[in-house]
C-alpha cells in the first residue's frame, strides 16, 4: 500500500482517540519504566500515554513515514522508531506494549502477540485495541461493491488485504496460557458522523486505503457508489448526523 495519510486520519482525531483513552485506563500499571506505543500513528495515542505516565521512557513505533513525521512534530520529547510490527524484535526491558487500532493490519498478529508477551518481564503488560467491524454495513457493503462489476478484477487482491478478526475464544486459548492475568472484551461505539459522505471520509483514513490504492484514477467513481450504498444503510438522525456503529476488541494481558 501507499503510505498512510496522517492528515486524513486526524480528521476524526477526537473520536479515534476515545478507544485509545479507554484502553490506557485499563492498564494495571502504576508507574511503568519503559512504554512502547506500537502503531503510534500521528502520535494521538502516544500523547495519551505521555499524559498518564509522564516519567516513563516512551517510544512510538510505526511503519509510516508520514505518520511518524506528524508524531515527532507533535511530541518532540518522545522517541519514535520506523519498523514493521510483523517482523520487529521487541526489547526485553519493556513494562508495557500498548497498541491502539493497528494489529488488525498485521498478518498473523496472534503470533506477534505471543512474541510480545514472551518478551515482557513478570508483571509486564500487553494492551491492545482493534476494530472488529467486519460484519457491520460499512464493511459488508464495501466487500459487495468490490466484488461487483466494474471493480471486481482490479480489487480481487485489495478486498482481502485485511481479514476479519478471529473469535474471542481463539485469542483466549492462544494467549491466556502465557499470562497470569488476562482480560478480553468488546466495546461498541456509536460515532455521530456528518452523513454518508462523512463515513466515506472516516474510512478513507483506514479501511478504504487498499481499495483506493488499487483503483487509482477510478477511485472517485468507486467512492460515489460506496457513498450511495451507505446513505441507505445509515439513515440521518434528527440533526443530520449518521450513527456509525463501531465494535472494537480490547485485550489486556499481564505476564
Amino acid at each position: 500500500m501507499a503510505d498512510w495519510s496522517a492528515q486524513q486520519y486526524l480528521k476524526f482525531e477526537d473520536q479515534r482517540s476515545r478507544p485509545a483513552r479507554d484502553l490506557a485506563a485499563q492498564v494495571p500499571l502504576a508507574a511503568p519504566r519503559r512504554v512502547f506505543d506500537l502503531g503510534c500513528g500521528p502520535g494521538n495515542s502516544t500523547e495519551i500515554l505521555r499524559a498518564r505516565w509522564p516519567d516513563a521512557a516512551l517510544t512510538g513505533v510505526d511503519s509510516s513515514p508520514d505518520m511518524l513525521a506528524k508524531a515527532r512534530a507533535r511530541l518532540p520529547g518522545v522517541d519514535f522508531l520506523q519498523a514493521d510490527l510483523a517482523t520487529w524484535t521487541p526489547p526485553r526491558d519493556a513494562d508495557l506494549f500498548y497498541s491502539n487500532a493497528t494489529f488488525q493490519w498485521v498478518p498473523d498478529h496472534l503470533a506477534v502477540f505471543e512474541r510480545l508477551i514472551d518478551a515482557l518481564p513478570p508483571g509486564g503488560v500487553l494492551a491492545v485495541q482493534m476494530p472488529d467491524n467486519g460484519a457491520e454495513p460499512s464493511h459488508a457493503l464495501l466487500r459487495d461493491l468490490a466484488g461487483a462489476a466494474p471493480w471486481r478484477d482490479t480489487l480481487a487482491s485489495a478486498a482481502v488485504l485485511r481479514d476479519d478478526l478471529p473469535p474471542v475464544s481463539v485469542y483466549y486459548d492462544r494467549l491466556r496460557p502465557r499470562c497470569r492475568g488476562f482480560d478480553i472484551w468488546h466495546t461498541l461505539y456509536e460515532h455521530p458522523i456528518d452523513g454518508a459522505a462523512g463515513i466515506v471520509e472516516w474510512f478513507k483514513g483506514s479501511r478504504l486505503r487498499p481499495y483506493l490504492d488499487a483503483l487509482k484514477e477510478r477511485g472517485d467513481d468507486f467512492l460515489a457508489a460506496y457513498q450511495a450504498r451507505l446513505a441507505t444503510a445509515y439513515p440521518r438522525q434528527y440533526d443530520g448526523k449518521c450513527l456509525l456503529r463501531f465494535p472494537r476488541l480490547f485485550l489486556v494481558a499481564v505476564k
